[in-house]
Parts: structure tokens; C-alpha cells; sequence
């Protein structure tokens, strides 16, 4: 019982997975693709997220308890033994994609306190280990710990949303329609945004796998970023002093210097929560595919990441685009297919009928293709 989450403390996992990746970048994409239409993406996007998380969650249920990402896989599409084939293909694949989205936030993470005078190496060991040691305790430890964090964020927010009222410095673009490639990347990283698939076991399993509670956390846990995509975006587009690529940074320094302290920390939080998501989720599914020792299935999930960042490896919107269009490609040929026939097996488990029909599936798997293909194009 001790390692069972609250609603809240699930949705919150779900949340931080994505709080921290592309609603960061959104304001630098969306003021090249155009306000009006980045608020109908950001929805779309929304719902489109809502849908794949909700199969994503129903072929977990349908999987059996402690069930991660890999082995649902393996209970539905890959049978026998060449099936098995497949499976350490994926767990692979999976694997490097995951470390590559934890160097990202161990380099925007460090970059926070960089500029608060640190070191550049002192600055990535301090972020690692802050973020590395909530996962060493656990999903109870890191529900608490991301929930406690989430709600200092929705304060950041709210604060820094009410001081931009009175620092409106720029007119917002609702005349600005970009280019083909700036819309289509904006519709890759407003997707990516709101990707917590592999935090959704952990949600799952810590609810006792009651369809309502998995429900209404997944639901929570999007709708949180959504709000924070929505005001993030706004806020910084008007208050900015420059458009940065991580928009914390330029929407704190049009309000003033008291924000910018705000500001870091939310970017903190918000990699640090998006950090324990993954690296938590990561380790979840080397234990289960190795049978290793559960501390060093954790230092195999985390410590490549430092290294990676130690190694110089490229800027963070460039990293958060690349990975994020490897993860839409696994989920989109994936997680529908696997669903129908866990459908064929189970009946329905979580998932309304009107938005579990074929046609609704082949509409998400286009808008996750699309992720993929807005994840690569050059802007």
C-alpha cells in the first residue's frame, strides 16, 4: 500500500513528464507560426495526446499488474520466438531515446545554474544528483515530490501571469501565419508537449489500475499542461524582452529582476519533475527486461545521461525535436495496433466507443506521423 499514489500525485507524474520539454520551446515556435494558429494546434495537440494516453493506459490495464511499456508491446504485437527479436529492438530503441530526452534536461538544468554563477561542471553534477536522488526511493517518493513541485509551478505561473499584465510590452502575433515548415513544427512540438507515455504505467500501477481514478489523472495531467502551454505562451509573447528558445528566460527578463529569480525556478521544477518522470519510467523498464538489481537498473538510467551532457552534446531544442520524433514514431506504429487487439481480447477497459472507433484511430496515428515529420523540419 505504501507505494500507491493519490489522483493528484499521478497526475501530476503525467504532468511533469511533460511540463518540462516543448512547452519550454513553444513561445520561440509559435511566435514564427502565429498566435491563432498555434492556439488551435495547442488544442488539437491536446486532444490528439489525450486519445493515444487513454489506449496507451487501456492496454496496460489489459496487460496484467506491473506491466511497463515493453512488455505491453510484447503481450499484444510481439509473440514467440521472433518476437523476442523485436522486443530487444525496442527495449533498445527505447532506451537511447529516453537517456537522450534526460541529457536534455540534465544541459537546460545546469544552464539555470550556470547563470547563477556556478561552474559549468559543478552545475551539471549539482542538477544530476538533485534529480537522480528522488528516483533512487522509489514511485511513492517521486508522486510526493512531483506533486509538491507541480503546485509550486502553478504558482510560478499564476504569479508571473499576473505580473505580465502589467508589463505588456509586445503586441501578440494574431496576424502572423507562418510558413508550412515553422506551422508543422510548431504541431511537433505543441504534440510533443504533452507526451508522458511512459510515466503512464507508473500512474496506472501506483492507482490500483482503477479505470476511473487512470481516467481522471490522465485527463488532470494533460490538462495542467495545457494550461500551462496556453498562459506560458501568451505571457511570454507579450512580456518578453526577447524571444528565447527556453521562453522562461526572456519572459522573466521583460518583467524584472525579481522574475527571473521566479523564473529559474521554475525551470528547475519543471526539468527536475520531467527528469524523475522519465528516468523513474527508464528504470522501471530496464528492471523488468533484465531482472537487475532495482539500484542498478537506477544508475543505468541516469548516470548516461550526465555523461552525454559532459560530452558536449548539442543545444536543447535540437535535442527535445530529435527525440521527440523518435518517440512519436515508436508510439504511432505501436500503441494503435496494440490496442485493437487488446480491444479483440478484453472488450473495452477505459476508453469511450466514439473515441476508440477506427476512424478515430487512424486520425491520432496521422497526428502522431505528423508529430514525427514537424519534429525534423528545419525552421
Amino acid at each position: 500500500m505504501e507505494k500507491k499514489l493519490t489522483v493528484w500525485q499521478a497526475a501530476c507524474i503525467i504532468t511533469g513528464y511533460g511540463v518540462g520539454s516543448g512547452v519550454m520551446t513553444l513561445p520561440y515556435l509559435v511566435d514564427r507560426a502565429g498566435l491563432i494558429p498555434g492556439l488551435a494546434i495547442m488544442l488539437a495537440a491536446f486532444f490528439f495526446s489525450y486519445c493515444m494516453h487513454m489506449m496507451l493506459a487501456e492496454i496496460t490495464i489489459g496487460s496484467g499488474k506491473g506491466t511497463q511499456v515493453i512488455s505491453v508491446f510484447r503481450t499484444y504485437l510481439f509473440r514467440g520466438k521472433r518476437g523476442n527479436v523485436f522486443v530487444i529492438a525496442l527495449f533498445v530503441l527505447t532506451t537511447l531515446v529516453l537517456i537522450t530526452n534526460l541529457a536534455a534536461y540534465v544541459a537546460g538544468g545546469a544552464e539555470i545554474f550556470q547563470a547563477a554563477g556556478l561552474p559549468p561542471l559543478a552545475a551539471q553534477l549539482l542538477f544530476y544528483v538533485i534529480a537522480a536522488a528522488v528516483v533512487f526511493f522509489g514511485l511513492k517518493v517521486l508522486g510526493v515530490s512531483e506533486a509538491i513541485s507541480v503546485s509550486i509551478i502553478i504558482v510560478i505561473v499564476a504569479i508571473l501571469g499576473i505580473a505580465s499584465l502589467f508589463n505588456w510590452h509586445n503586441p501578440l502575433p494574431f496576424d502572423t501565419v507562418g510558413q508550412p515548415n515553422e506551422i508543422l513544427a510548431f504541431f511537433g512540438m505543441a504534440m510533443f508537449s504533452f507526451v508522458a507515455f511512459f510515466s503512464v504505467p507508473q500512474a496506472v500501477e501506483g492507482l490500483d489500475r482503477d479505470p476511473a481514478k487512470v481516467r481522471k489523472a490522465i485527463l488532470i495531467g494533460l490538462g495542467l499542461n495545457l494550461m500551462f502551454i496556453v498562459v506560458i505562451v501568451t505571457c511570454s509573447l507579450a512580456s518578453s524582452a526577447r524571444i528565447t528558445e527556453l521562453a522562461m528566460i526572456g519572459w522573466s527578463e521583460g518583467i524584472g529582476l525579481w522574475a527571473q529569480v521566479l523564473g529559474s525556478a521554475f525551470t528547475v521544477l519543471a526539468m527536475l519533475t520531467t527528469y524523475w518522470s522519465i528516468s523513474l519510467a527508464l528504470s522501471d523498464i530496464i528492471e523488468e527486461q533484465t531482472k537487475w538489481n532495482r539500484r542498478l537498473c537506477w544508475l543505468i538510467a541516469t548516470l548516461p545521461s550526465l555523461i552525454l551532457v559532459l560530452l558536449n552534446l548539442g543545444g536543447f531544442l535540437d535535442i527535445m525535436r530529435t527525440a521527440g520524433g523518435l518517440i512519436a514514431i515508436m508510439m504511432a506504429f505501436l500503441v494503435v495496433p496494440a490496442f485493437r487487439r487488446c480491444r479483440r481480447q478484453n472488450g473495452k477497459l477505459l476508453l469511450s466507443d466514439a473515441l476508440a472507433s477506427t476512424p478515430m484511430q487512424v486520425i491520432v496515428l496521422l497526428a502522431f506521423l505528423f508529430m514525427a515529420i514537424g519534429s525534423a523540419v528545419g525552421i
